[in-house]
């Protein structure tokens, strides 16, 4: 069934309601046709989720309002200092805080690096003051003090009292639109100040070039283009006040330009109504109020002013908060309907909150016209799909993008595909994204793991796309000889430390792409294609040292770096890790590396190792990313997240249900500080989520998720095509922490994994929990998980 939805993602389309989701969207329909605020039921998904888990400490996640892949993520902003000290405020948000800036428009959840910010807004009751002052000193700027028991957050909605103002701030979004309500106390002058310098990871500078108009039927528009993680991004915007100030000014503060000429009279006045430089602040005065009240409205567009006021005249066209409120949070409703979990309820709110945080990216970036801004700088036309950015493909195609199969409509992941499509045939160095956001390359990390993400969705069934375009994109990238040691990498098989930083993680990750690659284009019929890259895929054994058992850069002339030290990480030879953390990544090929490690014993034995050396975080302290310490796994950085399924390799599956335990109960709690490293857009989230259901994709390609153990009781997937698929665990609980049976459809099962196609298919996992390890379960080399090597099934 459909509904006609004038503010979906989707230009000119309809809202695709999946089976089982109907009443829940009839229901809200129905509250929004009554103007009614739906009674939250306590146990329901929506109210499990606490956007505060991950805001404190290196989570980097933030509380405002977003709806599910919103291009609008609509937060508070406690800090934006000097970039070389944002890292802690990389969503703009810490919770220890004591301050609020304003609100800004965009945001990442929870990246490792950051830019954004943009946009930002503040309520100002009394007095104003156009520097934002420092937190330390109350009063000394426009940055207000404010308490936690006055927030409150939940899917699509953010609330705060600004305590400096007595101002009640309340937050919702639509995908391009902001909505702002604001309370203002009775007998202060009330105004909105509007800061086009502030950013996250500032410097000075860093904007280029801005602009604020006051348009004759009152819109306020603008843009600024700022040289930040992506250089030259531009971002307009549109803002509609509820009720017309009584006056305005637009300043600019950057310090005097060497050429300033100051033809116009009026230059030296501030209550103007078109002002540009890189400097610019405004402030909208409304006079003491006779109703407490003023709304404001702001879209953002990535194309011009006119197409954000398009965006924000056609998603917001009437001055109705809670109605939007509503409709945000019957997205939400419908989006964590995907999912049912029974669980103990801290598990219960960190699953809910996980998968809630799995759905932010990769964000809508694109006009209700559907024209969106290339990496070329160029404006493009979607032509039956939706542009996403946002995409961090070193973090999430190792299981995010994974589960976004199994929790989305294929419409969705087709959506996902051809943006990355698109944004290769508009990218003028002819590679796939890398790290990209708002259409623009940051080349960041490494790899190009936008080909595992469209082999496995491939491999899997998504195939709303041009086949051969794909994998002329995946050839594209795999063979540019432009990019980071690739040359190197296609002539000798390994990428040289002495042409190339980080070589020993490259080219490990080359062998893994390219062996996604031979798998899609053996299932599109070319074999040649298939056997050039499988071949490639083994190049990882090139840079593995027999000698100390560990993956090590290798120079030119075929000789291993010295001295080496596999405790080291940043000395250049590894990306954000050392010897220990990345010398188990052939996830193509993990038997191979079980028998270079000495076979099944000795492989178990050096896990064991890693996992339970002594280790002092501070020796980890010149690398920003490595966090969530057990031993030297690092849970908090991406490379260590498949480390602990690799027990199941070598035959000892009852090893990996003590490792996951061991993870889940010190990396995750529902809690502010309740996330051990960045959630990377949702990669910490999905790995969580699946882990609990007891199954992981260690080798996105391979069309395998390797079973673990469960933490949840029951669960449900409603998968896209209309099917269920049931986990059950009997006598879960502490005591209980091992695998005694597993059903598959009422069947043993008898391998430690399970195939997509199976899940698809709907039915039922059956766990039987038990205070003992089964040591003989799946222990068999052809109960094992896929390995290139010995590829049976």
């Amino acid at each position: 069934m459909t509904f006609a939805c004038v503010s979906t993602c989707r230009p000119a389309s309809r809202l695709r309601i999946r089976p089982g989701y109907l009443p829940v969207v009839i229901l809200a329909l129905a509250a929004l046709c009554a103007g009614r605020v739906l009674a939250a039921n306590p146990q329901d998904a929506y109210s499990a989720v606490d956007p505060f888990i991950g805001t404190q400490g290196g989570g980097h996640t933030f509380p405002g309002a977003v709806v599910p892949f919103g291009m609008i993520q609509l937060s508070p902003d406690t800090q934006t200092r000097y970039f070389k000290q944002s890292y802690p405020w990389a969503a703009g948000y810490q919770y220890q805080d004591p301050t609020i800036l304003g609100f800004s428009h965009t945001h990442f959840s929870g990246a490792g690096h950051s830019d954004l910010g943009d946009v930002l807004t503040l309520p100002i009751a009394g007095d104003v003051r156009l520097e934002p002052g420092d937190s330390d000193k109350p009063l000394s700027g426009y940055r207000s003090r404010f308490t936690h028991d006055s927030e409150r957050a939940e899917p699509g909605y953010y609330a705060v009292t600004l305590s400096d103002y007595g101002v009640r701030a309340e937050l919702t979004a639509t995908a391009r639109v902001g909505l702002h309500r604001y309370t203002f106390p009775a007998g202060k002058a009330a105004h909105v100040l509007v800061d086009l310098r502030s950013s996250i990871y500032d410097y000075p500078g860093k904007v280029s070039w801005s602009r604020i108009r006051v348009r004759p039927d009152g819109a306020v528009t603008g843009y600024r283009e700022t040289r930040g993680w992506a250089p030259g991004r531009q971002l307009y915007f549109a803002m509609r006040f509820s009720r017309a100030p009584v006056s305005q000014g637009i300043y600019n503060r950057e310090p005097k330009p060497q050429y300033d000429p100051k033809f116009a009279p009026w230059a030296e006045r501030d209550d103007v109504v078109f002002r540009e430089g890189r400097g610019l602040v405004a402030v909208f005065d409304f006079g003491v109020l006779q109703s407490p009240q003023v709304l404001v409205k702001v879209a953002i567009s990535c194309v011009s002013e006119a197409n954000a006021l398009r965006n924000l005249d056609t998603e917001a066209p009437q001055w109705d908060f809670d109605a939007k409120r509503e409709a945000a949070a019957a997205a939400w409703r419908n989006a964590l309907a995907a999912l049912d979990i029974e669980a103990a309820e801290p598990m219960r709110r960190s699953l809910y909150t996980a998968l809630y945080h799995s759905l932010m990216a990769p964000s809508l970036f694109m006009d209700v016209d559907g024209s969106y801004r290339g990496p070329d700088h160029e404006v493009h036309h979607a032509d039956g799909f939706a542009f996403h950015s946002t995409f961090s493909l070193w973090d999430t195609y190792r299981a995010l993008h994974p589960l976004l199969i199994l929790v989305r409509p294929e419409a969705d992941n087709n959506d996902f595909i051809r943006s990355l499509l698109a944004s290769w045939r508009w990218s003028p160095d002819g590679v796939l994204p890398v790290w990209q956001f708002q259409g623009q390359e940051t080349w960041t990390m490494i790899g190009y793991h936008a080909v595992p993400v469209i082999a496995d969705a491939y491999l899997k069934g998504i195939r709303g796309y041009s086949a051969q375009e794909a994998l002329d994109a995946m050839i594209a990238s795999a063979t540019n000889p432009r990019y980071a040691g690739l040359d190197q990498y296609t002539k000798v098989g390994w990428v040289p430390a002495d042409k190339e930083r980080e070589s020993a993680s490259k080219t490990l990750e080359y062998a893994y792409d390219d062996w996604t690659i031979a798998r899609a284009a053996s299932a599109m019929g070319r074999t040649d294609v298939a056997a050039r890259f499988t071949e490639r895929a083994r190049n990882w054994r090139n840079v593995f040292d027999a000698k100390t058992g560990f993956v090590r850069a290798r120079n030119s002339d075929g000789k291993f770096r010295e001295p080496f030290d596999p405790t080291v990480a940043g000395n250049g030879d590894y990306t954000e890790g050392n010897a220990w953390q990345y010398s188990w990544y052939a996830p193509q090929d993990t038997a191979e590396m079980v028998r270079l490690m000495g076979g099944d014993r000795r492989f178990v034995k050096k896990l064991d190792a890693l996992f339970d050396t002594r280790v002092d975080p501070a020796s980890f302290a010149n690398v920003e990313d490595i966090s969530g310490l057990i031993g030297y796994y690092a849970h908090g950085n991406e490379p260590s997240h498949h480390i602990g399924y690799l027990y199941v390799y070598a035959g000892s599956p009852w090893r990996t249900q003590e490792r996951l335990r061991q993870i889940v109960e010190s990396q995750y709690h529902p809690t502010a500080d309740g996330l051990s490293g960045n959630d990377d857009l949702g990669q910490m989230s999905a790995w969580l989520i699946f882990t609990s259901l007891g199954f992981y994709p260690v080798t996105p390609g391979s069309g395998e998720y390797v079973i673990g153990r469960p933490f949840v009781n029951h669960a449900v997937l409603h998968l896209p095509n209309g099917k269920q698929f049931s986990i059950v665990a009997d006598n879960l609980s502490d005591a209980n922490r091992y695998l005694g049976a597993v059903r598959l459809n009422g069947r043993p099962l008898t391998r430690a994994f399970i195939r997509h196609e199976e899940i698809m298919a709907g039915g039922e996992l059956h766990f039987s929990m038990q205070a003992r390890p089964d040591r003989s379960w799946a222990t068999a080399p052809s109960s094992r998980p896929y390995s290139l090597s010995s590829a049976s099934h």
